[in-house]
């Protein structure tokens, strides 16, 4: 990555973070309105770099000057945003001495909140009136100061808490800015997608042997190619997962305040979701499944706010964006994001319908109800614009907008009665919270099988199992792609429970909105368990379920620690002793798993055979498969050598092309030739191997023998190989 490159990337963090000023609540009623700022920013941005993608891609114009035409736009309207609201609330030139009346601050407030809202005046500056130091400095001088005044306050646990999450945090940055992408998604299909698009620069489909290179919804691909042309590589990359991995930690914070719990409460369920070994791992890659659960979650603050008040416009805007910004990541996000919307729809219902009651001699207008049906409708339309061109694009291809039979039937459920369903669960569940104590692991895994037989049902069913994998896999040990998450799991389902059953032990003041929540959660998880084939790699797949669920596990911990049960003093102290050691001991084997997996997981380490600190660049890539690393260097080596220009590709569904695309760029560092040889889209037929200079393969020798012209020379080394015409 070049000086310039690493300058560009400041653009689109520069402009979330005035937008973030720019949206921050100017009413007292919002619910940590500086979190709910970092949402309305994460939202905007988001969508903005999505229809960017959109756009541009359409007038075939995905190059670096446009993108950085565009975010020096956004970072301009950002600007602006900002000083608007400075001039707005700027102080009068004479402001009278310090009083004790309250004065209104702002007409303008939250979407959905009062017409005005008041503070004391010694909220105002530490002379008793406005504050008269220039806005900016004002600001960040205000945080610094609650800042300070926090730590001051905090217990030692909370301070304990507090510094693991950004410890944490800290050391996941510093693996995702050290390690080279290495995720086997990403080197099939995630970062070939973002490279065919910079080489064609458009988005229209090609022909390929990896049908996820377009079928996939590219949601967070669109994010990664906004890094790379900006830079002009893949340094950067992991960083979008764990920029998706700290809104995670902050909107589930957010929640669990929505839902009557204090800093305490907040605390732990930040740590019990940045200590979870797959959070760790996901933040420092180039997966998908963290950015999806960010806007799950960005989807559940906003629905939260409107459990108890009327929603504004632009939260409406954020809902519709935050529920396209999920289709266009992950489409198995929208298991969670409809059950949101349905209790968004109602709690409005609810509260439209109060105001038809009658009310001083005379009925409301009936233009409440008619405005809920219109926020819905408009939640909808501001989605399908996020992820309409996409569906449109895979609609026009394949004539359904999910794609292809292959992809339809392979990850969906196809069986979905009770008893298969049932089985589907329980292995979904084995896998989740699965431990490194192998008799549990082997004794649970066994009754599930015997419990399926007993009922009829094949727990290797393909209909309810994805591809050919086996059940049981073990899945305890810190693999991005497989690590289970017991802990989380376990009082995330405990807190979901209680709030369903026992709510008033959590907040007797929040009884409704608790319950309500909870009844979202279980159902998600419901509907993920009979939508979705069990598959090794399924816990990543529940990752956003698990942001939406931790929150109820930091309010129950949270209340076991401050209950009082019995009228015997001594009696009551005993059981919160207990209880407290009890949390205490669950809470440092979290943060031991999660230290663990950052400083031992795989692929990226901090320590140990294959860390960042001691691999090469090039050999990080291939931590996966170490082999590989030579013959892909063999086989580049040698194309290059020849002189080929245009290149081609054969490969299989799960194969590695990624390398390619490093190794074969041109010397201005432009992109290389490459097209495939094999095509499994109908309409879009492969290249001619007649057509290129070269071929290069991966995987099957046999397959890539088929497609070389008679008369080449065809080299194979392990699982990389060549073929070069004879020489002139």
């Amino acid at each position: 990555m070049s000086a310039a490159g690493s300058l560009l990337a400041v653009l689109p963090a520069a402009s979330v973070l005035l937008l973030t000023v720019a949206t921050k609540p100017r009413g007292v009623d919002a619910v940590s309105p500086s979190r709910l700022a970092a949402v309305r920013a994460a939202v905007v941005a988001g969508a903005y770099a999505v229809l960017v993608v959109e756009v541009l891609g359409a007038l075939h114009a995905l190059t670096r000057p446009a993108f950085v035409a565009a975010w020096l736009l956004f970072l301009l309207a950002s600007a602006t945003a900002v000083g608007l609201r400075w001039h707005r609330e700027a102080p009068p030139a004479e402001v009278p001495a310090a009083t004790s009346r309250r004065v209104p601050v702002g007409a303008a407030v939250t979407a959905g909140a009062g017409p005005e809202t008041s503070v004391p005046l010694a909220d105002r500056g530490p002379s008793g009136g406005h504050d008269a130091t220039p806005v900016p400095t004002g600001a960040v001088r205000a945080g610094l100061r609650r800042a300070a005044e926090i730590w001051r306050t905090a217990s030692r646990g909370e301070r304990l808490l507090a510094g693991g999450i950004g410890g944490l945090v800290l050391l996941e940055l510093l693996v995702a800015l050290l390690a080279e992408p290495n995720n086997f998604d990403s080197q099939t299909y995630h970062l070939p997608k973002v490279e065919h698009w910079v080489a064609q620069g458009d988005l229209d489909f090609w022909p390929t042997a990896i049908h996820r290179q377009v079928t996939i919804p590219p949601g967070a691909e669109y994010l990664l190619l906004h890094l790379r042309l900006l830079t002009g590589g893949d340094a950067l990359h992991n960083l979008v997962q764990w920029a998706a991995g700290v809104l995670c930690l902050l909107v589930a914070a957010r929640i669990t305040a929505q839902l009557g719990g204090g800093r305490r409460a907040q605390l732990i369920t930040a740590f019990v979701l940045a200590s979870t070994p797959m959070v760790v791992l996901q933040a420092t890659s180039t997966q998908t499944d963290l950015v999806c659960a960010a806007w799950v979650a960005c989807a559940a603050t906003l629905v939260l706010d409107g459990l108890r008040r009327r929603t504004g416009w632009g939260t409406l805007l954020g809902l519709g964006a935050a529920t396209g910004l999920t289709a266009v990541t992950k489409t198995s996000g929208l298991i969670a994001v409809g059950p949101l919307l349905v209790l968004w729809g109602l709690a409005q219902l609810r509260l439209a319908l109060a105001d038809l009651a009658p009310a001083a001699g005379r009925v409301r207008p009936v233009g409440s109800v008619v405005r809920v049906v219109g926020g819905s409708v408009l939640i909808l339309v501001v989605a399908a614009l996020v992820v309409g061109p996409f569906l449109t694009r895979v609609t026009a291809e394949f004539g359904h907008p999910l794609g292809p039979p292959r992809l339809r039937e392979s990850i969906p459920m196809e069986r979905h009665d009770p008893a298969s369903i049932l089985v589907n669960a329980l292995r979904i569940g084995h896998t989740a919270f699965d431990t490194p104590l192998a008799p549990l692991r082997n004794a649970s895994a066994d009754a599930i099988i015997g419990g399926a037989d007993a009922i009829g049902v094949d727990p290797q069913d393909r209909a309810i199992t994805f591809g050919r994998e086996v059940f049981p896999v073990p899945a305890w040990y810190p693999d991005e792609d497989r690590v289970a998450f017991p802990i989380a799991g376990a009082l995330a389902l405990l807190g979901a429970l209680v709030a369903l059953v026992r709510p008033r032990r959590l907040d007797p003041g929040q009884v409704g909105p608790l319950r309500s929540y909870a009844v979202v959660v279980l159902t998600t998880v419901l509907l993920h368990t009979a939508m979705l084939k069990w598959q090794p790699w399924g816990n990543r797949l529940l990752l956003y379920a698990l942001v939406l669920a931790v929150p109820l596990a930091g309010l129950w911990l949270d209340a076991l620690l401050r209950r009082h049960t019995s009228p015997k003093p001594r009696v009551a102290a005993r059981r919160r002793s207990v209880a407290t050691v009890a949390i205490v001991a669950v809470l440092a084997t979290s943060a031991l798993a999660g230290v663990l997996a950052l400083s031992y997981g795989f692929p990226r380490r901090l320590v140990g055979s294959g860390s960042v600190f001691t691999t090469s660049d090039w050999d990080t890539r291939f931590l996966r498969r170490p082999q590989w690393a030579d013959e892909f260097r063999w086989a580049a080596a040698a194309v290059r050598d020849s002189g080929a220009r245009r290149i081609g590709l054969v490969e299989q569904n799960d194969n590695w092309e990624y390398p390619w695309w490093l190794l074969l760029r041109q010397p201005d560092d432009g992109s290389p030739d490459l097209v495939s040889l094999q095509s499994v889209l109908p309409e879009r037929p492969p290249a001619d191997p007649a057509s290129v200079d070269a071929i290069v393969c991966t995987g099957s020798q046999p397959a890539c023998a088929k497609l070389v012209p008679a008369g080449w020379r065809l080299e194979f080394r392990g699982y990389v190989g060549y073929a070069l015409p004879p020489a002139r």
